[in-house]
């Protein structure tokens, strides 16, 4: 199963100033009732579940995408007479990439306007032929079927200069396509083809790709836990998102979510999400790893719990909760957003109750502890 990180920053509203939220959360920790003296309890450290706002981002490991990717193929058969564009570089909407030999194509337009010129003179000649029948058939002077057989011959021209300039377009755009353009804004990747070959409609190797990266698209994955959160603040704005360097802390770039797919991911309980940024200055590349942060509204009365005191269950996470009489509990909890310290939790708990953070591995449900308070 994947690991997500998550991430939280919880503000706590301190009940009676900051000095008296400190005696309060030792107090409570501190004030434990002791083990029986017949009993030994296994040592354990134990911090509290507190409950307040907290303002919360979804934190996740993200792959980098070109925003739109481009195999750029020949249109028509051709050897490569010329390569316009340098392996690497940003290249424009229509600057030219890759010429073909050109002759082949003047020739086969030349041969096509010929064709053209041709047909348009018989039809002319038809034409007038048509206008001259109709003048003598009104003087009586030759049959109606000399007449309907000249103006089959004129419409069969007609319809015949029709494919001729049809031809001729065609031919334009084959002397067109000797020329190849890039269809998109973005950069180039390695030449696949050199200057000198011959290309082929047919290949499969395209001769260079093209990759647009300002935008750039970020895509991630969010439990779907946070599926119901995610649309109903993505419907009143749009949820800003934050690339960020392998460190955690620098900020690479700062985008919106724009997409949150369809159907959960059933193999990983997850859904997936995309960002797009405008990555200016490139800090985004296509294929890269990084992290994003999507920044949610705040939660309000929320409770948190140390994330060293989650534990991975067979079925869901748990936490073991220190009970008035010293008694761990088996508790399962639904973990929200995660900081480094705490997590929101969604479901299981309440704020106030100890939890443990350290000793768990020697620690069972209806087992006895003794809890001293985390210096964490």
């Amino acid at each position: 199963m994947k690991l997500f990180k998550y991430a939280v920053i919880v503000v706590l509203l301190a009940v009676a100033g900051a000095g008296a939220f400190v005696a309060t959360h030792r107090g409570a920790l501190g004030a434990a009732p002791a083990p029986d003296k017949g009993a030994k309890g296994a040592p354990v450290k134990v911090d509290l579940a507190l409950r307040g706002d907290a303002h919360v981002y979804l934190d996740s490991i993200a792959t980098v995408q070109a925003f739109n990717t481009v195999s750029v193929r020949p249109r028509v058969d051709g050897q490569i007479e010329r390569v316009g564009f340098t392996e690497g570089s940003a290249v424009k909407r229509g600057e030219v990439l890759v010429e073909l030999d050109k002759r082949p194509f003047e020739v086969a337009l030349r041969a096509a306007l010929a064709q053209e010129a041709k047909d348009a003179a018989l039809l002319v000649a038809a034409k007038r032929n048509v206008d001259r029948y109709e003048e003598l058939i009104k003087q009586g002077m030759i049959a109606a079927q000399m007449l309907e057989a000249t103006r089959a011959t004129y419409e069969q021209l007609r319809a015949t200069l029709d494919a001729d300039r049809a031809q001729t377009e065609q031919a334009r755009l084959q002397l067109g396509y000797a020329t190849i353009r890039a269809p998109i804004d973005g950069r180039a990747g390695a030449r696949l083809v050199d200057a000198g070959n011959v290309v082929h409609i047919s290949d499969t190797g395209g001769l260079v790709t093209l990759s647009q990266i300002h935008p750039i698209a970020v895509s991630f994955a969010l439990p779907q836990a946070m599926l119901a959160t995610l649309r109903e603040q993505q419907g009143h704005r749009p949820l800003a998102v934050s690339a960020l360097a392998p460190d955690g802390q620098t900020v690479l770039d700062e985008g919106s979510l724009a997409l949150i797919d369809n159907q959960v991911d059933v193999a990983t309980g997850t859904i997936r999400c995309k960002a797009t940024f405008p990555n200016n200055k490139e800090g985004l590349w296509p294929g890269a790893f990084v992290s994003v942060r999507v920044m949610l509204e705040d939660l309000h009365d929320a409770v948190t719990a140390p994330t060293i005191a989650i534990q991975a269950g067979a079925k869901r996470p748990f936490v073991f909760v220190v009970g008035a009489d010293n008694l761990a509990e088996s508790r399962d909890v639904e973990a929200g957003p995660v900081s480094g310290q705490r997590t929101v939790i969604l479901s299981g708990l309440r704020g106030g109750e100890r939890v443990i953070v350290e000793g768990q591995f020697q620690t069972e449900a209806g087992k006895r502890v003794a809890p001293v308070a985390s210096a964490r």
